[in-house]
């Protein structure tokens, strides 16, 4: 499985391989939590961005095993569960949104659904196109 999780089985979207998909979730969380919600300064893969490169964090992740990526992504997420038990869903996010909007921890929550949603489906198309197991 370790070679399978770097294979990009989608020839139009070399970036989506497992390992770059959690990595991407990985980031995003970070980004939303730490960068928007704290008011922190960006850090990590994503401070590499650029117009020819929006998703350093999917290319680099090719790089790193699957089990470290899914233990950090899990590592990461008990954090995030502290950190909503421990502030008001109407809590306001230091730092605004690129139109200036102020959004609340609620906001973020949901957002971060939907995000994780969509790449969820996406995992599962990837997974099987790599495995050829359906239903798993």
């Amino acid at each position: 499985m370790a070679e399978a999780s770097r294979k990009a089985p989608l020839p139009g979207s070399p970036l989506m391989t497992l390992c770059g998909l959690i990595s991407h979730l990985r980031w995003v969380e970070y980004y939303w939590f730490h960068v928007i919600f704290l008011g922190e300064e960006l850090a990590g893969p994503l401070t590499e961005a650029t117009d020819d490169d929006p998703d350093p964090e999917m290319r680099t992740a090719v790089g790193i095993p699957l089990p470290r990526l899914l233990a950090e992504y899990e590592e990461q997420s008990a954090r995030y569960r502290r950190l909503v038990s421990e502030h008001d869903l109407d809590s306001t996010a230091k730092r605004p949104l690129s139109d200036g909007r102020r959004v609340d921890l609620r906001w973020v929550i949901l957002h971060l659904v939907e995000e994780t949603s969509r790449h969820n489906g996406h995992l599962d198309v990837v997974r099987e196109l790599v495995d050829g197991r359906t239903g798993a």
